[in-house]
C-alpha cells in the first residue's frame, strides 16, 4: 500500500510560478513510477507529466512542454511538479499518482495508487 500527500496548490497570477510537491508513504517508492494529472469538474482527467522509477525518463503533455518540469527525490520518497509561465487554463484540481507497472505512464488506468489532489488557480 502506497499513500499519496500532495502539497502546493494555491493561487498565483498568470505568468507566475508554482511547485507541487507528492509525499509517498512507505519503503517501495522508488519502485514505481510517479505521474501528475488534472482534472477540472465535470471534465475528464488529463495526463500532465510523468517520471521513470529512476528518473531518468520524463514524459509531458503537449500542453505543458516547455513550462512544467517533474522531478523525484527517491530517498526523500517524494516527486515534484515545478510550474513556470503558468496560464488560466492550467486552473483545476492536480493529483499525484503511482504506477506500479512502470509503463504506460500516460495512462490514467495503469496508475495504482492516487493523492487526494491540490487545487491550482491562476488568475488573468
Amino acid at each position: 500500500q502506497v499513500q499519496l500527500v500532495e502539497s502546493g496548490g494555491g493561487l498565483v497570477q498568470a505568468g507566475g510560478s508554482l511547485r507541487l510537491s507528492c509525499a509517498a508513504s512507505g519503503r517501495t517508492f522508488i519502485s514505481f513510477a510517479m505521474g501528475w494529472f488534472r482534472q477540472a469538474p465535470g471534465q475528464e482527467g488529463e495526463f500532465v507529466a510523468a517520471i521513470s522509477w529512476s528518473g531518468g525518463s520524463t514524459y509531458y503533455a503537449d500542453s505543458v512542454k516547455g513550462r512544467f518540469t517533474i522531478s523525484r527525490d527517491n530517498a526523500k520518497n517524494t516527486v515534484y511538479l515545478q510550474m513556470n509561465s503558468m496560464k488560466p487554463e492550467d486552473t483545476t484540481v492536480y493529483y499525484c499518482a503511482a504506477n506500479r507497472s512502470n509503463d504506460y505512464l500516460t495512462d490514467c488506468a495503469f496508475y495504482n495508487y492516487w493523492g487526494q489532489g491540490t487545487q491550482v488557480t491562476v488568475s488573468s
